[in-house]
């Protein structure tokens, strides 16, 4: 395991799910069912007081993941909203540098843990991810006032993967998707048109960059997405010196 630093956070992976993601690499599209991984929750008055600063997002004493509301929130200001998603070995925290990074700019980040260790897509189909998210939203929803022109899906390896496949399916909810390192994307459907970032390593050794390069960036283009692909230096991680930048792309 690398350190952490501010400059690049290196995500983690199980190797057994490391393999399984690399397979469907291969190909790095391919299909689903249609008609699932919708969500119904969508930003509106919230009904509850939110505490400012990052907080464990817990709803049955359980570790379910963080939830992050930036300095000086009043529910009379909606602010943008981030959900990250893991990689395979669930949140560390090195996370916690987005969160912090994400609150500077004003922008609240849920960052919820997948229900069995990495999402639930690469272990056999959309489920129990799906279910949770929809909760996780319903939740954000019910305490921070969103500014719906501003919702985002995110992830990292994994999670970048899933982010890609859900966010497309949700493009009347998601406004703008972003994913990092990804290894492939599976929408069931596509709603809407999310505006695109995606990130690479140029020496990613477990998702080769040519994953994104040459495969899920032209689908993209050719389904007629507006994608902002960016390389950089480094291995399978997710390069914070792009954080800035990523902001004030979703806040343009």
């Amino acid at each position: 395991m690398e350190h952490i630093t501010r400059r690049r956070f290196i995500g983690w992976s199980v190797a057994g799910a490391a393999a399984a993601v690399s397979g469907l690499a291969g190909s790095c599209l391919f299909g689903a069912d249609e008609g699932v991984a919708r969500f119904k929750a969508r930003p509106g008055k919230p009904t509850k007081p939110a505490q400012t600063g990052l907080h464990d997002l817990d709803f049955a004493k359980a570790k379910d993941g963080w939830f992050s509301v930036p300095p000086g929130y009043t529910p009379g200001k909606p602010v943008p909203l981030i959900i990250f998603l893991h990689g395979a070995l669930g949140l560390h925290e090195g996370y916690k540098i987005f969160c912090k990074s994400a609150a500077d700019a004003g922008i609240a980040v849920v960052m919820p843990h997948a229900r069995n260790g990495t999402w639930d897509l690469v272990l056999g189909g959309f489920g129990p991810d799906i279910a949770f998210l929809e909760r996780v939203l319903a939740y954000t929803f019910d305490h921070v006032a969103i500014d719906p022109r501003r919702v985002a899906l995110s992830g990292f390896s994994d999670g970048g993967s899933y982010a890609l496949s859900v966010g497309l399916a949700n493009g009347d909810l998601f406004t703008h998707v972003m994913a990092f390192s990804p290894g492939f994307m599976a929408p069931p459907s596509r709603t809407g048109k999310p505006r695109i970032y995606l990130a690479h390593g140029r020496q990613d050794e477990i998702l080769p960059i040519s994953g994104s390069r040459d495969r899920l960036v032209p689908q993209l283009k050719q389904w007629g997405y507006d994608v902002t692909y960016k390389e950089f230096e480094g291995p399978h991680g997710m390069n914070l010196g792009l954080a800035p930048e990523v902001f004030q792309w979703m806040l343009k």
